[in-house]
Formats: structure tokens, sequence, C-alpha cells
């Protein structure tokens, strides 16, 4: 069975910083997809980064700001969040989908980030 957990999330000023961490069960980070998404009031969930053994990409509204990486001793996903804007305000979630598959199977239960102006 696979488990996702968050944690890091909190209340921030702008232009301040933050770390997510993703703790996983039942699946391998080193040799399958992890990703963030991330979903604010009255929004849909949107793409963040996500990372492979092959590729890192960002949002066109993360990139330089945010870093996602991987423990792979730890079977462990993490966001470093820098630069902090409000519109980072939402519910972040971690999400995870075996090597080859096209869609997310698990997700985690979401950590709040809330940022202040």
């Amino acid at each position: 069975q696979v488990q996702l957990v968050e944690s890091g999330g909190g209340l921030v000023q702008a232009g301040g910083s933050l770390r997510l961490s993703c703790a996983a069960s039942g699946i391998i980070f080193s040799s399958n997809t992890m990703a963030w998404y991330r979903q604010a009031p009255g929004k849909q969930r949107e793409f963040v980064a996500r990372i492979n053994t092959y590729v890192t990409n960002y949002a066109d509204s993360v990139k330089g700001r945010f870093t996602i990486s991987r423990d792979n001793a730890k079977n462990t996903g993490y966001l470093q969040m820098n630069s902090l804007k409000p519109e980072d305000t939402a519910v972040y979630y971690c999400a995870a989908r075996w090597s080859g598959a096209d869609r997310y199977d698990y997700w985690g239960q979401g950590t709040q980030v809330t940022v202040s102006s």
C-alpha cells in the first residue's frame, strides 16, 4: 500500500522560505516519479514541480524560486520554496506515479502554505 505524508507547511511572510517534505512508503521515489501540486481556494489543482531519474520540471510561476529534490536513502521528497509570494498560498500536495504510468495514482493529504503580504 502506497502512502505519502506531507509536512512543513505553515504561515510565512512574503519573501520568506519554507521547505515541504513528503515521506513515502510502498513506492520508491528514486525509480519512479514524484511531484508537487497545489490548490488555492476557488481554483483548480495545478502542477508545481516533478522529479524522476531523467527530468526535473517546474511550472513557470515557480521557476527560479522553488527547488524539488529527494533523499533516496530516506525515500523522501522535498520542495524548497524561496521568495514566497501571497499568490503561492495554497494547499500543497505530494503525488507519485509508477515509472511509465501516465497519471498520478497516489496523493498525500496536503499541507497548507499561507503567505502573508
